[in-house]
């Protein structure tokens, strides 16, 4: 089990990679886990509770979720 409480780049990888997967991201190859920094950690993890509470989501709730990742991506 991941402790999400660390903020480690080993849970930021953790936690992009869920969200990709549950999303069923198109341009998942695209959004490597590896372009997003610890310095993010707090706005990946709310972003990751969205996407983890959620068993469905809709095509504007998808493009939504994904153009935050986009924000969030080498900042």
């Amino acid at each position: 089990m991941v402790n999400l409480e660390e903020q480690t780049q080993q849970n930021v990888e953790f936690m992009i990679e869920t969200i990709k997967t549950k999303l069923r991201m198109a341009t998942a190859a695209a959004m490597q886990a590896s372009h997003f920094s610890i310095d993010q950690y707090e706005d990946i993890r709310d972003l990751y509770e969205v996407v983890a509470s959620k068993e469905k989501f809709s095509i504007s709730e998808v493009e939504a979720l994904v153009s935050e990742l986009g924000k969030l991506r080498g900042k």
